[in-house]
């Protein structure tokens, strides 16, 4: 089943800068220093919901030591129909530039892939299961383009972030961003496919999240065929709380 851009079951400034100019959170540089402790920078789960009914959950974890960014994050079913045991890394410099990605699934049909620099552009490896030998596929595309894979929902927030740092500033309590959406180039290493996806503020909306009132910055995402919505919470470092992809009748909700 596929569902939206960069979904299927088996999807310049950068992360830290917007989480610094956002959350206020850290500020590195290229001296030689000691090993820093490992911040966490974000943590929980998202719950994917189809037609009302909870099928999948996404656990996460993002860290940021000496400069640099780990974003784990593992797929597990609840529902039977959707077997779902996938498991990704995306690790980042505080460039944005990409050191290296890796995805995995278990069980006998599964696999793994793996993205790396190949000098100022991406290459991409894959292991069937059962093989030794890994295919290769080379992306003209940039190491600082984003790592939007199959159903992992924290790389959105990780986009989100890179949006904000981009194309917004606070200003008068508010925040005030540019007129138009801001174009991201995007790699879906599952499907081993590259795209444009934008993203543009749309403002402040009151949403319900489990019953509760919430006042959360509501950002869409586009790209060929398809359009989702994102709220963050602007007063909790802009952590994404929810995703509507109304094409497929699916929400994505922070638990």
């Amino acid at each position: 089943m596929k569902l939206g851009v960069g979904m299927r079951w088996g999807m310049a400034p950068v992360l830290l800068c917007a989480v610094a100019a956002f959350a206020g959170s850290w500020v590195g540089d290229k001296k030689e220093k000691p090993k820093a402790a490992s911040q966490t920078v974000d943590s929980g789960s998202f719950g994917v919901f189809v037609k009302g009914q909870r099928v999948v959950t996404e656990t996460f974890h993002i860290q940021q030591q000496n400069g640099n960014s780990s974003i784990k994050s593992q797929l597990k079913e609840v529902a039977e129909s959707v077997p779902v045991d996938q498991k990704s890394n995306l690790e980042i410099t505080g460039a944005g530039e990409l050191l290296r990605y890796d995805w995995s699934e278990g069980g006998p049909a599964g696999g793994s892939l793996t993205v790396l620099p190949n000098n100022e552009f991406l290459i991409e490896k894959i292991s069937a299961s059962g093989t030794n030998k890994a295919a290769e596929q080379p992306f003209l595309m940039p190491n600082t383009s984003m790592i939007l894979d199959n159903n992992f929902f924290v790389q959105r927030e990780v986009l989100a972030w890179r949006y904000l740092a981009a194309a917004c500033h606070p200003e008068a309590g508010s925040l005030q961003c540019q007129k138009g959406a801001v174009e991201f180039g995007a790699l879906v290493p599952q499907d081993r496919s590259s795209m444009r996806v934008r993203m543009e503020l749309v403002g402040k909306e009151k949403v319900t999240i489990r019953g509760a009132e919430r006042e959360l910055i509501r950002l869409t995402l586009t790209g060929d065929g398809f359009e989702w919505a994102l709220w963050v919470d602007d007063r909790d470092q802009f952590k994404l709380i929810r995703i509507a992809i109304p094409a497929d009748n699916t929400e994505v909700v922070r638990d």
